[in-house]
């Protein structure tokens, strides 16, 4: 009996051959550069008056700032809260101290003379200071403080700050 030889060109082999050299170029072939995502613009921390921190309140591709006891926290990543159409959205861009000491949403907790001085929380209980204690732990856990909250400059605000106050006649 005579042992013949088989052709080694076969389609099956040809098939895996192919094969082959398509999985030794895909692990061969040079990688894409990795490209790192673009970082957020830098957030300098500032100073804000009422009018100043109005328009932070997310519509027209503003950030959402709140402040809480004259710390202005940045809010945005919570936009669904804090944003327009959130639950929230009536303290985006201003002083929220107040509503959330209160658990109140309603618009009489928002100062509203953005001119006038700050809140600063008379008539607050016990009570509705730790509630508003624990909101302000959460902010500053969870958000980054990007500036202080301070009253509209005014010649009683600037006398009282030692500015260009006159001295009392003799």
């Amino acid at each position: 009996m005579t042992v013949t030889e088989a052709p080694v060109a076969t389609p099956i082999n040809i098939v895996l051959l192919s094969l082959f050299v398509f999985l030794v170029y895909l692990r061969l072939k040079p990688a894409k550069p990795q490209t790192l995502p673009r970082a957020p613009p830098p957030t300098v921390f500032r100073t804000f008056t009422p009018p100043e921190l109005f328009p932070y309140n997310g519509l027209n591709g503003m950030p959402v700032y709140l402040a809480v006891r004259g710390r202005v926290f940045d809010v945005t990543s919570g936009k669904n809260f804090y944003g327009p159409g959130g639950p929230y959205a009536n303290f985006a861009g201003r002083d929220a101290s107040r509503g959330l000491a209160c658990g109140s949403f309603d618009e009489d907790m928002l100062t509203k003379d953005l001119d006038g001085p700050l809140d600063h929380l008379e008539g607050l209980v016990g009570e509705q200071l730790d509630a508003l204690q624990g909101w302000e732990d959460r902010f500053s856990e969870k958000y980054l403080v990007v500036g202080k909250l301070v009253a509209v400059p005014s010649d009683e605000t600037e006398a009282d700050a030692g500015g260009d106050a006159k001295p009392a006649a003799a």
